[in-house]
């Protein structure tokens, strides 16, 4: 996948290019994306292509404050969507592109950067300034410019819009499994390795420690089982999530074991981290020996559910 992003890069050929925040690339967002793939397919020389705003930069309100806690990190994001066989991405910074009317928005996303043939988005999106516009003015926008529009219906579980705004609740409830179905694939985050206080290895159970950034969404502070990759390699592993009230921390953090790992030091390096399913909630112990045979018992736990889900527990 091309990311034509900060630079002055157009597609080669005309394109069908999809269109959403697309922050979680959930099963909703796929839909989306897996129409444009599918009607560019359709016509020789055009490409599919994906326009999304860089997430970590959309505020709540559309403006400088408060802003959407995010699912995954823009890489992650970019990197989901470069699975689903698109061939150009462009993720702008939202802060560029809030004043720009409907037209405006229209004219140089679709036209100036795309050279777009047709365009895909769902049901319910929204652009220009303040969100003006729908899908009922895109349409004429399109129509004016000879750009074909496709709408894909939302998709629903149980009768319940997927969303993000769901997710979002789910992960924060530590309900990591039905999160991770509705989304597609495991939510996880790719952080550099930092320096903590080395207590695991007095522990036995050596961690790695990575600081969840302010507008990550914070999963429900506990226990996970999860998978860590690591030098291009799979691991099963143990993720605590929270403020480690037992010895403290400063800021939220991931302090993850990775079971089974031939050794190493992985300061400054980056590993991936994805959670698969909540084991318990965070408590402080009475001291160091608890925290030990607690540890044991949870990298047991972990370890019997990666068994049961996932087959390549260490390496692939």
């Amino acid at each position: 996948m091309i990311d034509l992003t900060g630079t002055n890069n157009v597609p080669k050929g005309n394109t069908a290019v999809a269109m959403g925040l697309f922050d979680g690339v959930h099963h909703g967002h796929r839909a989306v994306i897996g129409k444009a793939v599918e009607a560019a397919e359709s016509i020789p020389g055009v490409k599919p292509a994906v326009f999304t705003f860089d997430t970590q930069t959309v505020t709540s309100k559309g403006e400088s404050g408060s802003g959407v806690e995010y699912i995954f990190s823009r890489e992650m994001k970019l990197e989901i969507i470069g699975g689903l066989g698109v061939k150009y991405i462009y993720s702008p910074d939202f802060m560029n592109f809030r004043d720009l009317s409907g037209e405006e928005f229209t004219e140089l996303v679709l036209c100036d950067k795309f050279s777009a043939k047709i365009a895909v988005c769902g049901e319910d999106f929204r652009f220009g300034k303040n969100a003006c516009c729908g899908v009922s003015e895109l349409a004429g926008m399109c129509r004016k410019r000879g750009i074909k529009l496709i709408t894909v219906p939302e998709i629903s579980e149980g009768g319940e819009k997927i969303s993000s705004t769901a997710i979002r609740k789910l992960i924060g409830n530590g309900e990591i499994s039905e999160a991770n179905r509705l989304l597609g694939s495991k939510f996880a985050f790719r952080l550099p390795v930092i320096y903590g206080r080395q207590l695991g290895r007095t522990l036995d159970f050596p961690t790695i420690n990575q600081y969840i950034p302010k507008r990550q969404i914070k999963p429900r502070f506990g226990v996970y089982a999860s998978e860590t990759e690591v030098g291009g390699n799979i691991y099963g592993s143990v993720t605590n999530i929270g403020v480690k009230p037992t010895v403290g921390s400063e800021a939220p953090l991931a302090e993850t074991y990775i079971i089974d790992f031939p050794g190493g030091d992985l300061y400054g390096e980056t590993a991936k981290v994805s959670l698969v399913e909540f084991i318990r909630p965070e408590r402080k112990f009475s001291g160091t020996d608890e925290l030990k045979a607690q540890i044991a018992q949870d990298t047991e736990s972990a370890r019997m559910i990666l068994q049961a889900g996932y087959s390549g527990l260490k390496n692939k």
